[in-house]
């Protein structure tokens, strides 16, 4: 009787010691981890909000008078010869006219990484609210452009703003409020405004809107039957592919 009411004992192995070390372990990393992602997730989303500030001083700082007849001129190719995918970095110079033209009225500036750049016009897109400069780099390089991309929507391809041609910009999606991110909710029939730097503001009328690879750059084709057109191309939400947003000048 009196063996049957003795507690028993809980013996503690070696092994089971082990265990609860590492399981302890393995709590405190998970802990910090934990800290590690969501300091990095704060910083990223000051960072964002940093460049917008940027932008913003940028827009501010932008002065645009429609009486001056001097427009910033680009240095990009102007004329391409075929329909054939174009990738910016591999350029046949055969297939293009290339015109070398000097910044006439950008100013320009630098960003922290040393990258060259000018501010060439503004876009406007009134149904997301959405009011940027638009910059473009010197040397059209991958490197150049991402670090362009962190302050602002950027040129990617084609002629001088607002001229003959298909003009790309490029902008980050950060699924937020900021940049691109609400370009993807555009339809068919709204309007982006674009603003070069004589002060001519010419309304694109959005007439296609789909999903490409990240390496798919037929988008910015410059056969456009003597028009002239915009795209804008951004991330999805998943980043996973890219949104090619087009529109028409509106006559």
């Amino acid at each position: 009787m009196n063996q049957i009411l003795v507690t028993k004992k809980l013996y503690i192995t070696p092994e089971l010691k082990r265990k609860k070390k590492i399981y302890k372990f393995d709590f405190f990393l998970s802990i910090f981890l934990v800290c590690i992602l969501i300091s990095a997730c704060i910083y990223a989303e000051y960072d964002r909000n940093k460049s917008e500030e940027v932008s913003k001083e940028i827009l501010s700082d932008l002065d645009i008078k429609v009486d001056d007849t001097t427009v910033a001129k680009s240095n990009v190719l102007v004329v391409v010869l075929n329909d054939e995918n174009v990738d910016k970095n591999n350029v046949d110079k055969d297939d293009f006219i290339e015109e070398k033209l000097k910044y006439t009225s950008a100013e320009k500036k630098t960003t922290s990484e040393g990258y060259n750049y000018y501010t060439i016009g503004t876009i406007k897109i009134p149904k997301i609210n959405l009011n940027y400069p638009i910059l473009e780099g010197e040397n059209n390089s991958d490197e150049e452009t991402e670090a362009l991309l962190k302050i602002s929507p950027t040129k990617f391809w084609g002629p001088e703003i607002n001229e003959v041609g298909n003009y790309c910009i490029v902008g980050h999606n950060y699924r937020n409020k900021l940049f691109f991110s609400k370009v993807p909710t555009l339809e068919k029939g709204d309007i982006i405004e674009i603003t070069d730097l004589s002060g001519r503001t010419i309304n694109y009328k959005i007439y296609n809107k789909y999903e490409v690879e990240p390496d798919d750059v037929t988008c910015t084709t410059q056969l456009t039957n003597g028009q002239k057109e915009i795209t804008l191309i951004t991330c999805t939400n998943d980043s996973k592919h890219r949104i090619i947003v087009k529109g028409r000048e509106v006559k």
